[in-house]
This record gives structure tokens, C-alpha cells and sequence, in this order.
């Protein structure tokens, strides 16, 4: 199944829920990048999954 794409919009409004920083859309466009925490939160079925304890690592190179 093909991920939806998540609107401009909303990510201009969403904000790490740990830090309250920024977050960008991963290069595969899979997840929501928060560079200063380090974490990806996942993005399932174009829905960002904005829980801490659901996120995973930032691996090196971006995702």
C-alpha cells in the first residue's frame, strides 16, 4: 500500500512533542525527522505518529 503524502500544512504545524523543535520529512518521506532529539516518528497510512515512546533513533546519513 502506497503511503499518503502529509500536507505542507500540517507539517509547517507540527513540532517534536519531546523538544517542541522543528521536524522535516525524511528523504523516503516515511517519517517526521527531529534533528535535535534525533528521533524519527514514523508516518503510517499519512498519519504521523507523534509518540515519544513510538519513535525511533536517527540513523546516520538522515533515516
Amino acid at each position: 500500500m502506497e503511503s499518503m503524502p502529509i500536507s505542507q500544512q500540517l507539517l509547517d504545524i507540527l513540532v517534536c512533542p519531546k523538544c517542541k523543535g522543528d521536524l522535516e520529512l525524511s528523504p523516503n518521506k516515511d517519517g517526521l525527522i527531529c534533528r535535535n532529539c534525533k528521533l524519527v516518528y514514523e508516518i503510517k497510512d499519512g498519519i504521523p505518529i507523534m509518540l515519544i515512546d513510538e519513535a525511533k533513533p536517527l540513523k546516520d546519513g538522515g533515516n
